[in-house]
């Protein structure tokens, strides 16, 4: 018989929720406890989401000293930190919601954390279990592209401007990139193996947040919805960048990989308000290459499938828990991606390009 894993869930909003119901259909897992800052809304939560016998605390430190294996972070993105850390030197394996973090600095403390207590960090980033951009990745790394130069990659939203802790700097950090933007270098990163950044030239803008005709919390807006951003890493490979919570377009564009042999473009599916390829939802992968002399497209074949991938990630951290494997996505390696959105917003304030120092841990 399975030992059943104890889960605590630290904040209660609606990602909480998605995580809960993740949990409730995973055989031999209890959600032990929920907490959340405000009080009552924990106990609230509970009985919404009918955790039966689950714990309900308005302070996390009292959730982390019960018998709990894993911990899932669920809130705004300024309490990512302090809740991983507190989880971490608790003993309990940490799933954070994405963006890692607020700062690059709090993201190097999170790992070196994990790393003291010997307990797992992944993060949040479920794009990763769509079968198609692991093609995409295995692909890449097969080596049929040649030496890889260049990628380009991003997303945009017609009209979609989250509100509430989204915008405002001091709890989220950044706008756009931390909500989607973060998808969009994952998947760009993970293809190529999570190569290191060197520097970044950055851009961004808030004309669409900032407007009252375009955005009803316009008042209230304190971060970009839209970033542009040309990345150096490591093993001369350049990296374009662009993402966007509003644009007067359909889309910013193909996700691209250049190489000497070959190349390799990712399009996202049909028309929408997303014109990212991070929803699951892919239209094409093509290969350009050449045969005899003659240049050649070739369609590699999409895999239609019906996976929940917010639940598959989740049942990946269970299962890694269980088997006391390595974490699923390691916070070491988002370290770099946390890395190049502080790069991208030091470059943008500065206006001009910037180093990208990542301590070791």
């Amino acid at each position: 018989m399975s030992k059943t894993i104890r889960i605590g869930i630290i904040g209660s909003g609606g990602i909480a929720r998605a995580h809960a119901h993740a949990y409730k259909a995973i055989p031999d897992v209890e959600i032990a406890a929920v907490a959340d800052i405000i009080p009552g809304r924990a106990a609230e939560f509970v009985g919404r989401e009918q955790l039966a016998g689950a714990a309900a605390f308005d302070d996390h430190r009292r959730l982390l000293e019960l018998d709990v294996d894993g911990v899932s972070i669920c809130t705004p993105n300024v309490a990512h930190y302090q809740t991983s850390v507190d989880a971490l030197e608790a003993g309990k394996h940490v799933l954070v919601e994405k963006p890692m973090s607020v700062t690059l600095e709090q993201a190097v403390d999170m790992v070196r954390a994990s790393n003291v207590a010997g307990k797992m960090l992944s993060v949040g980033f479920q794009p990763r279990y769509d079968p198609n951009m692991q093609i995409v990745r295995d692909f890449v790394q097969s080596g049929r592209l040649g030496n890889v130069y260049y990628v380009e990659t991003g997303g945009g939203r017609r009209r979609g401007i989250p509100g509430g802790t989204f915008i405002r700097k001091e709890l989220a950090g950044s706008g756009a990139m931390a909500d989607i933007g973060c998808y969009s270098l994952d998947f760009a990163l993970n293809a190529l193996g999570y190569p290191k950044p060197l520097t970044v030239s950055a851009f961004t803008s808030n004309a669409f947040g900032t407007n009252p005709k375009y955005f009803h919390e316009a008042d209230r807006f304190e971060v970009e919805d839209f970033a542009a951003a040309l990345i150096r890493l490591e093993g001369g490979i350049v990296l374009n960048f662009k993402i966007s919570w509003a644009m007067h377009m359909d889309t910013l564009g193909a996700t691209m990989f250049l190489g000497s042999e070959a190349g390799l473009k990712v399009t996202p599916a049909g028309q929408g308000p997303w014109s990212g390829v991070m929803d699951g939802k892919l239209g094409s992968i093509r290969l350009f290459h050449d045969i005899g002399g003659h240049q050649t497209e070739s369609p590699i074949p999409v895999i239609e499938h019906q996976i929940n991938l917010f639940d598959e990630k989740v049942k990946d951290f269970v299962a890694s828990i269980r088997e006391g494997k390595p974490a699923p996505i390691p916070g070491e390696q988002i370290l770099r991606n946390q890395a190049i959105i502080d790069g991208i917003l030091r470059s943008a304030q500065s206006g001009r390009e910037v180093e990208i120092d990542i301590p070791n841990v």
